[in-house]
């Protein structure tokens, strides 16, 4: 990876970690956490979708069994924290749709009344009395998964990637084995999702499987990227950001009123899909372009 490629997520990162220490407000905090969480299950959309053009409504099925499978592990089994969020991130990569039907019925997942994990607060059970312990933790997440998918835009991957996202056949004709990018792609989507659900579960400590396998997150890991700019490394992040101001103004505004909040993302979409097609990232590139004399873009070009 370039240092150009670098440099913004080592900055962004930077910025959003020092913000604990300056506000110690929990309801912020606890904001920022579910805009990183689903900047993260965002990300996990955008590979897929974003990069590759592989449009799914399902990622609902990897957030709820990686959340799932760290969960059983730790309450029926008695992993520890640590290898269970791995193994359910893992599990969310290999096995999605069946756990989610499992969850639904079968009594080691708590089928109606849902699974609760034990409280035990200590860092060993990935469980924190700050929520900025949890914040940054959130936040190493979304900083690797950053990474990846600037490492998937810089590499050969990323481009066979692209290419059966603009046109399979001619991609198939060039040699690309376009299904096995797009199983790989499904692959690192579903892992990061999965990784998302895994934090979930470890924040929250409660599960069933109507919040698990709900549409919600399926709904606002899509709005996310496509608000913030799919197919680009920092769109799920502006995106998430986004989604979440605009359902906690919705609610400051009318209160808790049902279905009010995807009323506001519907117009938001069709505002962004009509005025800026390539999302907030667009917008600020387009900025950045218009306000950056041209020799200073052909030598940044140039070096990437």
């Amino acid at each position: 990876m370039s240092r150009a490629g670098i440099l913004p997520i080592v900055a962004a990162v930077f910025a959003l970690a020092c913000i604990p220490f300056l506000i110690n407000s929990n309801a912020v905090l606890n904001f920022l956490v579910t805009a990183l969480l689903l900047t993260l299950a965002g990300q996990g959309w955008n590979v897929l979708g974003g990069f590759g053009g592989q449009y799914s409504f399902g990622h609902a099925a990897f957030f709820g069994t990686g959340a799932y499978v760290t969960a059983i592990l730790q309450v029926r089994y008695g992993f520890n924290a640590w290898p269970a969020f791995g193994i359910g991130i893992v599990a969310g990569a290999a096995f999605a749709e069946v756990l989610r039907i499992i969850a639904s019925v079968a009594p080691i997942t708590g089928a109606g009344v849902g699974t609760l994990i034990k409280l035990d607060l200590g860092a060993r059970a990935l469980q924190f009395q700050s929520r900025a312990a949890f914040y940054w933790f959130i936040l190493a997440l979304v900083a690797i998964a950053l990474v990846i998918t600037k490492l998937i835009e810089q590499s050969r991957f990323g481009a066979w990637l692209v290419a059966v996202r603009e046109n399979e056949d001619a991609a198939r004709a060039l040699g690309v084995d376009a299904t096995r990018v797009k199983l790989g792609a499904m692959t690192i989507s579903a892992a990061m999702t999965a990784a998302a659900g895994c934090f979930y579960a470890q924040y929250f400590l409660f599960l069933d499987a109507a919040i698990a396998y709900g549409p919600w997150i399926s709904v606002e890991a899509l709005l996310a990227p496509i608000i913030g700019g799919a197919g680009t490394v920092f769109g799920p992040l502006l995106g998430a950001l986004m989604v979440k101001t605009l359902g906690e103004a919705a609610k400051h505004v009318t209160g808790d009123v049902p279905g009010l909040d995807l009323v506001l993302y519907g117009v938001v979409l069709i505002l962004v899909v009509g005025f800026a097609p390539r999302g907030v990232a667009g917008v600020i590139a387009r900025c950045r372009a218009w306000l950056t004399p041209p020799a200073k873009l052909a030598r940044e070009a140039a070096h990437d």
